[in-house]
């Protein structure tokens, strides 16, 4: 094959929602039972094993962590038959595993495709402020600002009271200052364990009842919700964070700039991308896994950046012909 960049041309997203209703799968069969190690590894096991059907020429640049820490899905591993198109790949096989071992709301899989070179790759910076919202809100807040200025903003673009907002937060100590600052302001707050890539995602979902994302949460997340909202037509603004003086001094050795404001355009440069979702446990925004004695249900979102389709599929599964072609994630 030659060397020259061969771009995706056709729905990737509905191939790779395979991968997600995998990943899904496998994970709810551990819902509930305590054990957040074994759930990621069910699903990354599942999730690897189908990838690799999946006609494409896959790099992950956002994966389970460097290749002596994770067996499958690490960064850097080939992913997909090797056959073009040559893509970028950001996998988490479990968007809130916590949640997952607890048998907690909002847990899904996750996978995210763009066309090769175009993926921000966050090296050692492992968290990120985050600012995000759907349509109404592009180009309408800025990070930068102080929060009841974005709120006011959102609200007159909204056409409703800052009271009317809802904004979403990851429950963390760091986050104290900012949860008063919300409440200062007079909006609601609906605050989440784990899962911020569902949370930014529903801010652009009609009748999600969230309407802004603020926080520090994971950067490699932040990547796969910049695909989805670049669908969406969405907003998604980040700002690196270094938990320490050493993570600072090897991000800025490494030429990462800890004070630039990155948006969608920055962590995926294209609009050649894809997006899959699919839940595990019943969320705000898509349903769980649910079994019945006909067979096993799912809900996913698939998205294309280049036409801004946005699909929600609901599937139902038959384990018993699913065994003949893949035992992974099905038992």
């Amino acid at each position: 094959m030659s060397d020259e960049l061969v771009r995706p041309e056709r729905n990737l997203a509905l191939e790779l929602v395979r991968t997600t209703e995998a990943a899904a799968l496998a994970a709810a069969r551990l819902m509930g039972r305590g054990d957040k190690i074994e759930a990621d590894q069910a699903a990354v096991d599942a999730m690897r094993a189908v990838l690799d059907g999946v006609e494409m020429d896959g790099i992950v640049v956002i994966g389970e962590g460097e290749k002596d820490e994770a067996p499958m899905l690490y960064n850097g591993e080939r992913i997909g038959n090797g056959e073009p198109p040559m893509t970028d790949i950001a996998v988490d096989p479990i968007d809130g595993t916590t949640l997952t071992a607890k048998g907690q709301a909002g847990a899904i899989a996750v996978i995210a495709v763009s066309e090769r070179g175009t993926m921000f790759n966050p090296g050692p910076c492992v968290y990120m402020e985050k600012l995000a919202v759907g349509p109404s809100g592009a180009g309408i807040v800025d990070i930068r600002l102080p929060v009841d200025r974005n709120l006011t903003a959102l609200a007159k673009a909204k056409r409703v009271s800052v009271e009317d907002l809802t904004a979403v937060v990851l429950d963390r100590p760091r986050h104290e200052e900012l949860i008063a600052q919300i409440r200062g302001a007079g909006a609601r707050i609906r605050l989440i364990s784990d899962g911020d890539v569902a949370g930014a995602i529903a801010t652009a979902m009609p009748n999600s009842g969230v309407d802004i994302l603020f926080g520090i949460g994971g950067t490699p997340e932040g990547v796969i919700t910049a695909a989805a909202l670049k669908s969406m037509g969405g907003d998604f603004q980040g700002r690196l964070y270094a938990r320490n003086d050493e993570e600072r001094g090897q991000a800025i050795a490494e030429g990462y700039d800890l004070e630039a404001i990155m948006g969608l355009d920055d962590m995926i440069t294209t609009e050649n991308c894809f997006f899959a979702a699919t839940g595990i446990t019943t969320g705000d925004l898509l349903k769980g896994v649910t079994y019945t004695a006909d067979g096993i249900s799912t809900q996913s979102l698939v998205m294309r950046g280049r036409s801004g389709t946005v699909r929600l599929i609901d599937a139902h599964h038959r384990p018993e012909k699913l065994r003949n072609m893949d035992a992974v994630g099905y038992e």
